[in-house]
């Protein structure tokens, strides 16, 4: 996955601080999914880790992604370290999109909300008795995957391992990547099974709730399509005259 583009802009804001104005940078770059971009503030985001948010009723906790939500066309919103990725839906267009996340990104910004309520404490699980094989691929993704993944403003996260499969879950820009399953194949397999014979293959998470709302909807589409074909088949019998 590489980095399509980079363009630069500069926000300046008034601030009610000994200095009159601070500039605010916000940088830009489009990713290989093009309903997803990248934008680093230029300052901390979540310092560590990242956060996924899908659906607007989900973004409960994070009030940055709360408001990014707020702007017509957004359906995602992927919280880095030091950047955001907000990912459009499909029908949106980013020339009417992108002037609204920057507007967004510097009120925030400026304005010194914490991105992640005080109350949320994320639910790390620590295994003492981890398998060795499962912490050479939790360090290999981190060290030498995640990093690069998030270049682009995705993520990689490990989900489990079982009879030589590494079962991994795509986040941000990752998510409805058309080469994500390119990168997932040709770039994560590849590497673990150099350092780390065991693996067999690497297999791709759906998300569950994205899963159930796109098979509500396939069945949906299958049962108006076979109403109208009924209505649309001639009814067979002899005709008066």
């Amino acid at each position: 996955m590489f980095n399509l583009s980079r363009n630069l802009f500069r926000i300046s804001r008034s601030l009610p601080t000994c200095q009159a104005w601070r500039s605010l940078f916000i940088q830009w770059s489009e990713t290989p999914n093009p309903n997803s971009r990248k934008f680093v503030p230029g300052t901390s985001v979540l310092g560590t880790g990242t956060m996924d948010f899908q659906t607007k009723e989900s973004t409960v906790i994070s009030p940055l992604a709360r408001n990014l939500f707020q702007i017509a066309g957004v359906a995602g919103v992927f919280l880095g370290p030091d950047f955001v990725t907000v990912t459009k839906a499909t029908d949106a267009d980013w020339v009417v999109i992108n002037p609204d996340v920057f507007a967004c990104l510097m009120d925030f910004f400026t304005a010194g909300t914490p991105v992640v309520n005080d109350v949320y404490e994320e639910d790390v699980e620590e295994d003492e008795n981890e398998d060795s094989t499962v912490s050479m691929i939790k360090e290999l993704l981190d060290s030498r995957i995640r990093p690069t993944v998030q270049e682009d403003g995705g993520d990689v996260i490990f989900i489990d391992f079982k009879d030589g499969v590494v079962y991994l879950k795509m986040q941000g820009s990752c998510t409805s990547c058309p080469s994500s399953i390119v990168t997932l194949k040709h770039g994560v397999q590849n590497m673990l099974q150099f350092y780390i014979p065991e693996v067999e293959s690497v297999e791709q998470v759906e998300d569950p709730v994205s899963q159930e709302a796109f098979d509500k909807t396939e069945a949906a589409i299958s049962a108006a399509n076979e109403e109208q074909e009924g209505q649309s088949t001639p009814t067979s019998g002899k005709l008066d005259h």
